[in-house]
């Protein structure tokens, strides 16, 4: 017994709609973080899993997981971010092979000035979705969250 075409359809909508407030959600992040604080939405959003390690460091790994990209990518903007001083690496004592990232002082600076333009847009960009009828109860439901 298959799912039936209006089941798919139901789905493929809601994937529709979602893909739609992602993106105009991130096209708003990426322009104000961008400007304001030289920052794209994937850097931001490292800087941002660091920050909330209190005080611990994350295996590359883990970053990559938590910014949704490959491990090539991951350790393509992390010498981006180390290379600006926002971020170090630091070799796992007890496995040689495992690389830790964390957060500089100057990363916990920038990361600090950028959260709240990325809250202000953020919340702008969901107020905007909201008056989109078809994205507005999915905006409605990320403030439910």
């Amino acid at each position: 017994m298959g799912i039936s075409n209006d089941a798919v359809e139901i789905r493929a909508q809601g994937w529709r709609r979602l893909a739609a407030l992602h993106g105009l959600i991130e096209t708003a992040l990426e322009k104000a973080l961008q400007s304001e604080h030289k920052l794209s939405v994937v850097e931001y959003t490292v800087l941002d899993a660091l920050s909330r390690q209190d005080g611990w460091h994350m295996r590359m790994q883990q970053l990559a997981r938590a910014a949704a990209l490959s491990s090539s990518a991951t350790t393509r903007l992390v010498t981006r971010l180390e290379d600006r001083g926002l971020l170090t690496r630091i070799l796992c004592a007890d496995d040689r092979r495992g690389i830790y990232t964390e957060l500089t002082a100057a990363g916990q600076r920038l990361l600090s000035e950028a959260r709240p333009t990325h809250d202000r847009v953020l919340e702008q960009s969901l107020a905007e979705a909201g008056k989109i009828p078809e994205l507005e109860s999915l905006a409605a439901s990320l403030h439910q969250v």
